[in-house]
């Protein structure tokens, strides 16, 4: 059965369904067991294909087209006005989606990075979006917002909900990256702490992307704290990967589909 969180901030809404997956749940073996929906991995695309399916089916929306872009930790949003003219994964390049249209789940990838699901319930406007470090440092947030707002959606009517990412006991970095958020501005000192060794520092990622939907004057804001990092039986991690040797590893979807 496929694995999902969901948030009540979101599930109040029966017009939209949404779901912070996890790993478990779909066909995929070895190193991307089980619910890998990473087209860009090396996993058998027909397993992915079936996983992503498997997706659209527990969000109650199988005749919808899940819809995923090449992520680039940028602060770059699409937005969905026309179902002929949809992304395309393997061309189109960006973080975020948002539509006003039925029938269109917006999914992001992630194996630590954070991922935003939004909804506006008075314009029915949705969006989801991929927050690495340097996509929510350049501003990945506050694009998507405005994409709503191309829609028809107010800051204070738009919901956001942030899913499980890596948490800050996990996230240990070094000095330069710590002076890059100070230097862009001095009260992003907050976000760390010291870490276990010297010149280096955890950093706070899921606090630092709710200061910035905060800051964005939104109606509601809240976040689901699960660390990817320390949990693999139900999550992917890059750094968990990264610190086992390295190699290639799945990726796990958050989506929302408007009905």
């Amino acid at each position: 059965m496929t694995d999902f969180l969901t948030h009540p901030l979101l599930s109040a809404h029966h017009a939209i369904g949404h779901g912070f997956f996890t790993r478990q749940g779909g066909v995929s073996d070895g190193i991307y067991h089980s619910l890998n929906c990473g087209l860009g991995t090396a996993d058998d695309p027909a397993k992915v294909a079936q996983n992503r399916n498997a997706v659209l089916g527990a969000l109650s929306a199988p005749s919808a087209q899940l819809i995923t872009l090449y992520q680039i930790h940028s602060n770059h949003c699409f937005i969905l006005r026309d179902p002929g003219h949809l992304p395309d994964w393997q061309k189109d390049r960006g973080d975020a989606l948002v539509t006003n249209l039925p029938g269109m789940a917006l999914g992001v990838l992630t194996a630590d990075c954070a991922p935003i699901l939004f909804y506006d319930p008075i314009a029915r406007v949705i969006g989801a979006a991929h927050a690495g470090w340097r996509g929510a440092m350049n501003g990945i947030l506050a694009s998507t917002v405005r994409a709503m707002g191309d829609l028809g959606s107010k800051p204070g009517d738009i919901i956001a909900v942030i899913g499980p990412c890596i948490a800050q006991p996990s996230y240990e970095v070094d000095a330069a990256y710590r002076q890059g958020f100070i230097t862009q501005n001095p009260a992003h000192e907050v976000f760390f702490r010291a870490g276990s060794r010297p010149e280096h520092y955890l950093f706070d990622l899921p606090g630092y992307v709710l200061a910035q939907l905060l800051s964005l004057r939104l109606g509601a804001v809240d976040h689901l704290p699960y660390d990817t990092c320390t949990d693999p039986m139900r999550f992917y991690s890059y750094r968990r990967t990264t610190l086992a040797g390295g190699g290639d590893y799945g990726r796990q979807i958050s989506a929302i589909v408007l009905r």
